[in-house]
């Protein structure tokens, strides 16, 4: 009898080992394809609000989320948050949901140089995050969720109802640009060239002569005055 609880004791310790090891190197797959993950689902740490050294007390983490708490914003908590670490050639990977009659952003190739660029959207491009059916902006050509924001409508708009959990990519890599939401290729584009160009200054961006023009630069998620959730925010260099 003694002999058979060694056996069983060490077959649930050999078991035990074995889902330890197979997790470490689940977790070592992962880094080893260079993904970097941009929120631990627990912190706010490796960001700050545009223009400043720290998170506003706007933005806050709720349930492995990164949550913007419109409804109890004090003057100078809130503001557009950025990455820490600028990105060039990059694949974003991320998840938002968005509050009813929502408006907020992904902004990427943002140059933070507060005195010279007030604002996130002076630099970068976005991706735009709407509620279509509530938002003003969703009756606006360009301004619906996933588009390019201003610059190009979506091909198809696979967005899932306010509430829901929306996945994005954003892949830029040697001035090829491509959205892609809920696994839908909705925008691609080529960005620096002479379309893109005209295209920029048939826009609302025209007059600010630093937007688009970085080839790096950071991420940021917009404060529009509105709730919106983010998660499992992670980006590969490419």
């Amino acid at each position: 009898m003694k002999y058979l609880s060694l056996i069983i004791l060490s077959a649930i310790l050999f078991s035990g080992y074995r889902s330890s090891k197979n997790e470490m190197n689940s977790s070592s797959k992962t880094a080893s394809a260079g993904w970097q993950k941009l929120f631990d689902g627990k912190t706010t740490a490796g960001w700050h609000s545009y223009g400043k050294t720290e998170v506003g007390q706007a933005w806050k983490v709720s349930d492995g989320a990164l949550y913007f708490d419109a409804k109890n914003k004090k003057e100078g908590q809130g503001g557009d948050i950025t990455t820490n670490e600028e990105y060039g050639n990059f694949h974003l990977k991320l998840e938002w949901k968005i509050s009813k009659n929502g408006n907020s952003g992904i902004i990427f190739f943002v140059k933070e140089d507060f005195l010279k660029y007030p604002s996130s959207y002076n630099t970068g491009p976005e991706m735009q995050v709407l509620d279509n059916d509530g938002h003003a902006d969703g009756k606006i050509n360009k301004h619906r969720a996933g588009d390019l924001y201003d610059l190009i409508a979506s091909s198809s708009e696979p967005v899932k109802p306010v509430g829901a959990w929306n996945q994005v990519e954003i892949i830029s890599n040697n001035g090829k640009l491509d959205f892609k939401l809920n696994g839908k290729n909705i925008v691609s584009t080529t960005m620096w060239d002479a379309q893109w160009n005209s295209m920029v200054a048939g826009s609302k961006f025209k007059t600010m002569p630093g937007f688009a023009f970085y080839k790096s630069g950071k991420i940021a998620l917009q404060d529009h005055g509105d709730e919106v959730w983010y998660r499992n925010i992670e980006i590969k260099k490419l």
